[in-house]
């Protein structure tokens, strides 16, 4: 009789309870915690974006490389991270950086209106890097700073900044510094760029008869470009240049 007795208890206490409706206690104690588990999982997704979208508007944004222009040194598909503080506090874009900017009235015309809700969802998953950027920004070399004269090509098929020849030994591979001829006094306020890959690179020779003469205004510049994030197999951060070590300002002060 006391073996059966502690049988029965053992049964008793191991039996889920029931609620009349044939769920246990022990799975509705169970299911309550993980509902409230997708809950925070919502929340602090969302914390997440908001963070990224904020960090990405203000301290470093990914941009994703949509053409062959900027190889060997940029490939399609890279996502770079754009410093967004390095020309900060009165710094500016140096020869040799690779910058990111909005081309709006220099590169391409006055923006055309767009639908505000697609313009945001664009925008919104470009600042992830997870959609190619706008058609109005754009990633090149800064050849040439304000006051700065850029000429093509000296005897020797190299460019000239300020008389000082410039051996890019960051070009693509078989690509001559340029086709097509120029001599350009890059105005105050403004930069001349260029592509890496010359042959495939609309630059600032593009647009020598346009508004602007080719140059991109400082206040158009983005950031800079510091490091590939991905794809994780090229993950670096991009050589400075000493291409431009020994050009000086046209004053003579070393720019």
């Amino acid at each position: 009789m006391d073996t059966e007795a502690q049988h029965t208890e053992r049964d008793r206490s191991s039996a889920p309870e029931t609620d009349g409706s044939g769920t246990g206690e022990r799975s509705r104690s169970v299911r309550v915690p993980r509902r409230l588990s997708w809950r925070r999982a919502g929340v602090l997704g969302g914390v997440c974006a908001v963070f990224l979208l904020l960090l990405s508007q203000f301290v470093m944004q990914p941009f994703q490389i949509p053409s062959t222009s900027m190889q060997p040194a940029l490939e399609v598909g890279d996502r770079v991270l754009v410093n967004k503080l390095a020309y900060g506090f009165g710094s500016e874009p140096r020869r040799g950086d690779v910058v990111v900017f909005d081309g709006t009235g220099s590169f391409v015309p006055e923006e055309v209106e767009e639908n505000p809700v697609s313009a945001a969802a664009r925008e919104g998953l470009a600042a992830l890097g997870l959609a190619e950027p706008s058609d109005t920004d754009f990633v090149k070399r800064v050849v040439g700073v304000g006051g700065d004269r850029v000429v093509c090509c000296d005897k020797r098929g190299r460019l000239q900044v300020n008389g000082v020849p410039v051996d890019e030994s960051y070009l693509y591979a078989g690509d001559a510094p340029s086709h097509v001829p120029f001599d350009i006094v890059v105005p105050q306020g403004t930069l001349w760029v260029m592509g890496d890959h010359r042959s495939k690179s609309r630059d600032s020779r593009d647009h020598l008869g346009e508004p602007g003469g080719g140059t991109v205004p400082l206040d158009r510049v983005i950031g800079r470009a510091d490091w590939i994030g991905w794809p994780f197999d090229r993950w670096s951060t991009l050589p400075a240049t000493g291409a431009f070590d020994r050009v000086t300002a046209p004053d003579g002060a070393h720019g």
